[in-house]
């Protein structure tokens, strides 16, 4: 009997190794940042880039920093780098931008990444979070637990539960009208998850993918505005639910 035991529990302990060697491989077959994402990482007239602490760090070029932050969770299989068109968009506006890397490229595996960055950067004073797609399901577990968080920004997302709902959390859900992963049908369902004040806005022609800078992806479809007009609209649209709800 005993040896029956061993035997289970080899074959066992074999497969579990087999199972997670096979989802690492899958995790880390991530979509790669763009030329265009990697240049966007330089330091300009308008805005300083940073790497601090392995993260990604944006913010205006006048060298003040600025009160109130942003917390940017990265799509799930995505490289972090790919969004830096669009946030750097956002910095330029006035505000301080930081992403950090998730482990195995999955935001949900480091939820609370948030809380380490707003602890290395007490001089900002409003700290607001988001993300894309599964990166904005993390960002809003993480606010759902943090009521010191002032609003949740969702590119092409939505939460797992109601939790923002219930603690009456500013949110903003910004989509693609061409968007073939998260539809402008799953995301009008996903109202009733979210507060009555919740702000939707939609990007006529914007696709899933365009959010970031990593071409295209499965099961999207072909956005008819250019990555440039996707990344402006987002970023206009995220500064002015920051502005609104501060002021």
């Amino acid at each position: 009997m005993k040896r029956i035991f061993k035997i289970a529990a080899a074959v066992l302990t074999l497969a579990l190794f087999i199972v997670g060697f096979a989802f690492v491989v899958w995790a880390n077959d991530s979509s790669v940042a763009t030329d265009v994402a990697l240049n966007a990482m330089v330091s300009d007239g308008r805005v300083t880039y940073s790497a601090e602490n392995g993260w990604m760090v944006f913010y205006p070029a006048d060298g003040v920093r600025p009160e109130t932050g942003f917390v940017f969770y990265p799509g799930g299989k995505v490289d972090y780098r790919a969004y830096a068109p669009a946030l750097k968009l956002i910095a330029a506006q006035g505000y301080f931008v930081v992403v950090s890397p998730a482990p195995l490229n999955l935001a949900f595996f480091d939820v609370n990444a948030a809380a380490r960055i707003q602890a290395a950067y007490p001089e900002v004073a409003n700290w607001f979070v988001g993300g894309h797609s599964l990166g904005g399901v993390a960002a809003s577990s993480y606010a759902a637990n943090h009521p010191e968080v002032k609003g949740v920004v969702l590119w092409a997302s939505y939460p797992a539960d109601d939790s923002l709902k219930k603690n009456g959390t500013n949110v903003i859900s910004i989509y693609g009208t061409k968007d073939g992963l998260a539809g402008v049908d799953t995301i009008d369902e996903s109202r009733l998850l979210l507060p009555a004040g919740a702000e939707f806005v939609a990007i006529e022609g914007g696709n899933h993918a365009q959010f970031g800078s990593y071409g295209p992806q499965d099961g999207d479809n072909e956005a008819t505005i250019s990555p440039e007009e996707q990344w402006s609209q987002t970023a206009a649209a995220t500064a002015e639910f920051f502005a609104d709800v501060l002021r």
